[in-house]
């Protein structure tokens, strides 16, 4: 009797772990990246970094992670932008990834950059935690959409989602390059 009892315990156990991970919609052999942001020079002193993963999920990627060093209860510009070089204080990652062509807009409008992620906003410490799924980036090898070897870029200012091509958000203050984890 036991034995059958611990075998109860056992199976519904598992079925109670099975019922809690049948929810998410990542798992092996999705692949993810990861971006550790690092402070420009564009600004001194500069004290911005931060760590992002990109997970990849059925259709989209969530992008997930916390950005520290920011002046308190500021907005911030943040943005995937095409190339994935950190070096000119940022300004070599030049603009907005936009593989689609689109308009300089709010993160999910329609039409918008691939690259258009939500602005980041600093609590009264300077930290802004975030986690979003985009829909219009990937992390497949060869998708036009594919954001891997692509800059991250945190901005000085706010973003206008209205000035093109690049919604006049300031100076780069941190960047990374998106790797493969």
């Amino acid at each position: 009797m036991n034995h059958r009892l611990a075998a109860l315990s056992l199976l519904l156990a598992t079925a109670g772990l099975l019922s809690a991970c049948s929810g998410m919609r990542m798992g092996p052999g999705k692949p993810g990246a990861t971006a550790s942001l690092v402070p420009t020079a564009a600004i001194s002193p500069n004290p911005t970094v931060g760590n992002v993963s990109f997970t990849a999920l059925d259709h989209g990627v969530r992008v997930a992670g916390e950005v520290r060093g920011l002046p308190p209860n500021t907005e911030h510009g943040f943005h995937i932008h095409e190339k994935g070089d950190c070096g000119d204080n940022g300004n070599a990652s030049g603009g907005h990834f936009n593989p689609a062509g689109g308009q300089h807009g709010k993160f999910g409008a329609p039409g918008a950059h691939a690259g258009e992620l939500p602005s980041l906003v600093a609590d009264a410490n300077g930290t802004a935690r975030f986690s979003v799924d985009n829909h219009a980036i990937s992390l497949n090898t060869g998708a036009a959409n594919n954001v891997i070897g692509r800059a991250l870029v945190v901005h000085r200012d706010r973003d206008d989602f209205t000035t093109q091509p690049a919604g006049n958000s300031g100076p780069r203050v941190a960047c990374a390059v998106i790797t493969k984890s």
